[in-house]
């Protein structure tokens, strides 16, 4: 349920609007806003060039007046051209605010515009400013985290199967993280996107989430997760290879594993809980996204689903198969093969006593 409202995750660059409102830049802001327009405070550069000052003039004359015709468009200025007559710029106030969704989606009609106008004209059209900037960067990040969240994963779930020597560990593992990333993620789109408890975190402008925040949460939280994983799995697997059976394995492994994993995720939540109190937006939903994630991870993941899977799985849960046992070399970190090595149950024969010479 936590990790429902993430389907919902907008991304963008925070703007002076989403600062608190006791600061001079977000005073400036509302201002500005509300003397000449929310999208005063984020101008749109439309660039009209092409190396005939001719088809520069037409084309530039035929992007603003289309310009003009689209919605959300307050003013569009009249071209401007440098002292060749080979370039122009458009500067274009949108009715809306910097990060709202009409501001995106006027900046992509304008672009779709600069092509068909670079198709039946020839001259080339692109659009700069801030929030144009803002919003190809949000792009970018969006368009990298599936892919930096399939590496992440992929290279933890390939390590952990040569550490434990199977491949139901890594893959719970795998799967475990990730629900700690959604649910996270879920909890910061609930309070700082669509405003839900924003009182009690002290949100003053619900809206998009900062674009580099989701990469830095799956890099920090994979960190933490996987150091629970590893201290509390490496425990109960010591224990199943020198004897025990898996149940009593996972009893034994939880028992001498727990109190610190305890410690050390009530550690991080209290320092990740101190990041709410800021009064940077960006700062503060970092904070509650980590949170979250740690205490979701530390207590409900690897503490309750993982040795209950573990228990249910038996022998199951540490079984490879043979070719992959064959390829895999055998880190041994639990010292498997000196337990069950000769050498191990051999004991030194007694002394035999040497009679005296008469």
């Amino acid at each position: 349920m936590v990790a429902l409202p993430v389907s919902g995750l907008e991304l963008g660059l925070p703007d002076d609007g989403s600062k608190p409102p006791s600061t001079t830049q977000r005073k400036a802001y509302d201002m500005l806003a509300q003397s000449f327009g929310k999208g005063f405070n984020g101008p749109l550069t439309v660039v009209v060039t092409d190396r005939a000052a001719a088809t520069a003039k037409k084309a530039a004359a035929t992007m603003g007046s289309k310009i003009r015709e689209l919605d959300d468009v307050a003013v569009a200025t009249p071209a401007v051209f440098n002292t060749s007559g080979d370039t122009a710029i458009i500067t274009v106030i949108p009715d809306s605010a910097p990060s709202d969704d009409a501001t995106k989606d006027l900046v992509n009609d304008i672009r779709s515009l600069a092509t068909a106008t670079e198709r039946s004209i020839g001259a080339q059209s692109m659009v700069t400013g801030t929030a144009a900037l803002n919003i190809d960067v949000s792009d970018k990040f969006s368009a990298a985290l599936m892919p930096y969240l399939l590496v992440v994963v992929g290279l933890a779930f390939l390590v952990l199967i040569l550490v434990f020597r199977s491949l139901l560990v890594p893959l719970k593992a795998a799967l475990g993280f990730l629900l700690s990333v959604l649910a996270s993620l879920g909890a910061v789109v609930a309070v700082f996107q669509w405003g839900w408890l924003k009182d009690l975190f002290g949100v003053e402008q619900p809206g998009p989430i900062m674009s580099l925040m989701p990469i830095l949460t799956v890099g920090i939280v994979f960190g933490l997760a996987m150091d629970y994983q590893v201290f509390l799995v490496t425990r109960i697997r010591e224990a199943y290879v020198h004897g025990a059976d898996p149940r009593q394995a996972v009893v034994t492994g939880f028992e001498h594993s727990a109190k610190v994993v305890t410690a050390a995720a009530l550690i991080m939540i209290c320092v990740f809980a101190g990041f709410m109190s800021s009064t940077d937006s960006v700062i503060a939903a970092l904070g509650l996204g980590l949170a979250v994630a740690v205490a979701l991870d530390a207590f409900i993941v690897r503490m309750t689903i993982v040795p209950a899977v573990l228990t249910l799985l038996g022998r199951r849960a540490w079984s490879l198969p043979a070719w992959i046992d064959r390829v895999l070399p055998n880190v041994d970190i639990e010292g498997e093969r000196l337990a069950k090595s000769p050498a191990a149950d051999a004991r030194p024969e007694p002394a035999t006593e040497l009679s005296p010479r008469h």
